[in-house]
């Protein structure tokens, strides 16, 4: 089972940035955008996960959750990856955020879950290229988006299959979440 582990803006943030990157996601050929209701801020890809690892992980999740506290976050602005990824950038509580990744990838680890070693970068990714595009135009565009603050108050653990969504991409199906802070 291909998983990963995320938090998610509530609805009416996602309205916002949907409305701002309205004018580029239509005529804009050369991404592939991402469906604005699987929109999320990943805090570890996990890739593919047996079951035993995966019931062990769900275990230490909790507890992770548990002992972070909800984080007021703001999405704002754009970035890029390269040429190939478009994203939005994360303001607010990212510090109380990142140790939440570190707690994620932490449990994955204790798990026997191989995760990346990078440092974590909070983004929520809007769209990729296909091939090499130039980005600047788009994070430009949306260099004077500022959305208003939301609480992300869970953690999600999240099973994605490539592929099996609407136009081939992937479709999200949520397992289990974790309110933060709560025992």
């Amino acid at each position: 089972m291909r998983l990963f582990v995320a938090v998610t803006p509530p609805p009416d943030a996602i309205d916002e940035l949907r409305s701002a990157t309205a004018a580029l996601r239509t005529g804009s050929e050369q991404l592939r955008w991402s469906a604005p209701e699987q929109w999320h801020l990943t805090l570890a890809f996990l890739g593919e996960v047996d079951d035993r690892a995966r019931q062990d992980v769900v275990e230490r999740l909790g507890r992770a959750a548990a002992r972070h506290g909800p984080c007021t976050l703001s999405l704002a602005g754009a970035g890029r990856f390269g040429q190939r990824v478009l994203w939005t950038r994360v303001h607010g509580d990212v510090d109380r955020l990142r140790r939440l990744a570190a707690s994620v990838r932490a449990a994955a680890r204790r798990s026997r879950i191989a995760v990346e070693d990078r440092p974590y970068r909070p983004h929520l990714t809007l769209a990729r290229a296909r091939g090499d595009a130039d980005l600047r135009p788009a994070v430009a565009a949306l260099s004077g988006f500022a959305g208003r603050e939301w609480t992300a108050d869970e953690l999600h653990l999240v099973h994605s299959r490539l592929g099996a969504g609407p136009d081939g991409r992937a479709h999200h199906e949520l397992l289990r979440s974790w309110s933060l802070g709560r025992s």
